[in-house]
């Protein structure tokens, strides 16, 4: 125990928050035989690290720009460190944690906590071989993901980032989803927030049932959908409860009139 104890253990924090980063670098600095090899802030930048510099462990952030915290789990390779999830999820998706084979710590992180991590992470390294942890991890990432969007599903609601925070939003206050480049601005009864995630990722996780794409940059909650108007060049308008206006695109129209109850007229 104490050989494993004093083995120097490198680590590469990935956390797209600034001052999540700063805390987590001061905590790690005050434990012994413990080195912080560098930090990434984003998916693309994390997965280039570790490649390059081949941490025995990483503290993984879930959401971040271009993708999530299993995205990077995914693209490890034959060369998997050890995995301790940082998250701010409430304590019905922590069950789903309990019961994958990884660790994790809660935001705000307490100091016991992750030292108590890191040195599960150092017992683990020493007891697995790398092929055994790529194993666990490819385990582990279905895992989460299905418990994760089970949990989704059955609360009906969605956890989104802003402004440094974890913000828990209920889909059955969301009028409709924006694409802006990488992000989707989400619109919740006259808030909007914006959200690091893809609208391809996010309707993946959408009840069809609730929420219909109507244009490549909009998702709409169709009882949210109050009218329809006539445009240019036999184009449609969806009027929402809100009072925005959303161009149907031509490649979703055919799903809105049975959604509304419209029929077509003969020519």
């Amino acid at each position: 125990m104490n050989e494993i104890q004093t083995v120097p253990l490198s680590i590469l924090v990935i956390d797209d928050e600034p001052l999540a980063r700063r805390r987590l670098l001061r905590l790690l600095g005050a434990m012994p035989a413990v080195e912080v090899v560098g930090t990434a802030g984003n998916v693309q930048q994390a997965c280039s690290m570790v490649a390059e510099l081949s941490p025995d462990a990483i503290l993984l952030d879930i959401q971040m720009p271009g993708g999530t915290g299993f995205d990077v789990l995914e693209r490890l390779g034959d060369h998997a460190p050890a995995v301790v999830f940082v998250t701010a999820f409430d304590h019905y998706a922590l069950r789903a944690f309990e019961a994958a084979a990884v660790d994790y710590v809660t935001k705000p992180i307490e100091s016991s906590r992750l030292r108590t991590a890191i040195e599960r992470a150092r017992l683990a390294i020493a007891a697995r071989t790398s092929a055994e942890r790529v194993l666990e991890l490819n385990e582990t990432v279905t895992a989460l993901r299905q418990a994760l969007r089970k949990h989704e599903t059955q609360t009906g609601d969605l956890w989104i980032k802003a402004r440094g925070e974890f913000v828990r939003i209920a889909l059955d206050r969301v009028v409709r989803f924006q694409a802006e480049r990488d992000y989707v601005r989400i619109h919740v009864e006259g808030r909007s927030y914006l959200h690091h995630e893809s609208l391809a990722s996010l309707e993946r996780r959408l009840d069809p049932a609730e929420f219909l794409r109507l244009h490549r940059s909009s998702i709409v909650r169709r009882d949210c959908i109050v009218g329809l108007k006539q445009a240019p060049f036999a184009a449609l308008i969806a009027l929402l409860s809100d009072g925005s206006e959303i161009r149907v695109g031509r490649t979703y129209a055919r799903h809105i009139r049975p959604t509304t109850g419209e029929r077509s007229q003969p020519d």
